[in-house]
């Protein structure tokens, strides 16, 4: 299988590739920037001839295009497409937000998403297969969270469109489904602007319930990656942190603490 990730270079993008790489797979991983790249080549030296390396900047539909061209020519095709790049608003009310904000998390997560899934469904079609995965995240289920509902709107849209775009592949050698990753400690939580911690880091209630329903972005990688290599149904949905996981958790977390 050859797979390609967009945003791949931490997080659960990179705990993905590092997956499929254990599975057999040959994967292209993929970052913003060239400089974003170097870090994970060493990473994954142990994978060397099995991994191709392309910054691509998802806002813009050609380096996307150039995504697939470079992936495909390098792997002979594309068996496995995921939309993962992404990036998180700054937490702030909507109304005090800048307009170079919205963009950036606009462009990004939805457009760029957008970009990924009508390249890869146009060269799919053509090479006579493939699955297209677009990743979940806060609002996708309808929560509204205060100061991240930029980010949840995204992720909202993010949910149509895959379960319109699955009804669209409808009767074409091509799928498409959705990936649910849950709560998971990564930059997106702990983080702030300029490396600083978060908002939500500093914020005792927070903390506590990601420490109940948070998961390392490997074991989630873990469970996500076996299910798509597995699958072949159109309009997929491949959930990590089901409601009955989550309850059983919070019942548990009183009689006794995860070791995460």
């Amino acid at each position: 299988m050859n797979v390609v990730i967009t945003g791949s270079t931490r997080g659960i993008g990179l705990s993905m590739a590092m997956e499929f790489l254990k599975a057999g797979c040959r994967v292209t991983v993929s970052g913003r920037r060239e400089e974003s790249l170097e870090p994970v080549r060493k990473t994954l030296s142990a994978f060397s001839g099995k991994v191709l390396f392309v910054p691509c900047d998802v806002r813009r539909e050609s380096e996307v295009d150039m995504l697939w061209e470079k992936s495909a020519a390098h792997w002979g095709n594309v068996d496995i497409w995921i939309n993962n790049a992404g990036i998180n608003c700054s937490r702030e009310f909507i109304y005090d937000m800048s307009s170079e904000g919205v963009d950036n998390v606009i462009d990004t997560n939805l457009k760029g998403m957008i970009y990924g899934s009508q390249t890869a469904a146009r060269k799919m079609i053509r090479q006579g297969s493939g699955q297209i995965w677009n990743m979940e995240g806060l609002g996708s289920n309808n929560m509204i969270h205060p100061k991240t509902i930029l980010y949840g709107t995204t992720k909202h849209a993010l949910t149509y469109f895959t379960e319109g775009l699955a009804r669209e592949l409808k009767g074409t050698p091509v799928k498409a489904g959705r990936l649910s990753p849950g709560m998971m400690f990564t930059d997106f939580h702990l983080t702030g602007s300029g490396g600083s911690p978060s908002d939500f880091a500093k914020n005792p209630g927070a903390m506590k319930v990601l420490k109940i329903l948070g998961d390392r972005p490997e074991t989630v990688a873990q469970f996500l990656v076996p299910r798509m290599l597995e699958n072949r149904k159109n309009n997929a949905h491949i959930v990590w942190l089901t409601r009955r996981k989550s309850m059983v958790r919070f019942l548990t977390s009183m009689v006794k603490k995860r070791k995460l």
